[in-house]
């Protein structure tokens, strides 16, 4: 099933890409840098080495190139084979679900619950799917198995990218999560205060709400308030 890009968007007015302040995170490999980019893409560096997340919305111009992709789902915002063409160099390594294999022949499969070591990156695929939404009685917009959250693990950092999920059991289930990425948006995720009550389960020591739409994040922000979890909104769009 196909959507478009501006309806999962919400029809917003997307503007160009302009880079944003990367966020800095010390792990016991070094630094690591996080740059959010636009609704569900963002960057990941370290150790000289780039991951380019679900590179499909923005303007990629000037962006690094990758040693490494990964692809959550084979929707349009965050699944671009131009802007992958655009961002891969020799040897870059391309992660996706099964479901991305037709757009992307040379990708390397990982299933949910499976899990991959690159050099000094470890791959978790976690299962991102609807629990109940979808686009007519007993259809979903995601289904079980059909698309990949990671967990990325670096220098024993943990950052958790969620794709595009509700609060499923497999997150309430994360454990020692340092970093999250959780989405929100309706109707095709779930909204911010179902996003708070899966935060509140597997409790991440920092959490940035992405892909996120036109959801009202102060509700989103205000759910966590005395959780002792670091909610940083950052600007997506």
């Amino acid at each position: 099933m196909k959507i478009s890009v501006l309806a999962v968007c919400c029809a917003l007015a997307i503007p160009a890409f302009a880079a944003k302040p990367a966020e800095e995170f010390k792990t016991k490999a070094g630094v690591l840098k996080i740059t959010p980019i636009q609704h569900a893409s963002l960057t990941i560096e370290a150790a000289g080495q780039v991951i380019q997340v679900d590179p499909a919305m923005g303007d990629f111009t000037g962006a690094p190139k990758a040693d490494i992709i990964l692809i959550t789902d084979i929707h349009g915002d965050h699944l671009d084979t131009g802007k992958i063409a655009q961002l891969k160099k020799a040897g870059t390594m391309i992660i996706i679900p099964g479901a991305a294999k037709s757009d992307v022949p040379d990708g390397v499969v990982m299933k949910n619950g499976e899990t991959k070591t690159v050099g000094p990156w470890t791959f978790e695929a976690i299962p991102m799917y609807n629990l109940k939404r979808g686009p007519a009685p007993g259809q979903l917009f995601h289904d079980k198995g059909r698309g990949n959250g990671y967990v990325v693990t670096y220098g024993g950092l943990r950052i958790y990218i969620s794709g595009d999920t509700e609060n499923i059991p497999e997150m309430r289930a994360l454990k020692n999560i340092d970093v999250a990425f959780v989405c929100m948006n309706l109707p095709y995720t779930m909204p911010p205060e179902e996003a708070a009550e899966a935060v509140k389960a597997f409790k991440p020591k920092v959490v940035y709400p992405y892909h996120y739409g036109m959801s009202d994040l102060k509700v989103f922000q205000t759910a966590l308030n005395g959780t002792g979890i670091d909610v940083r909104i950052r600007n997506w769009y």
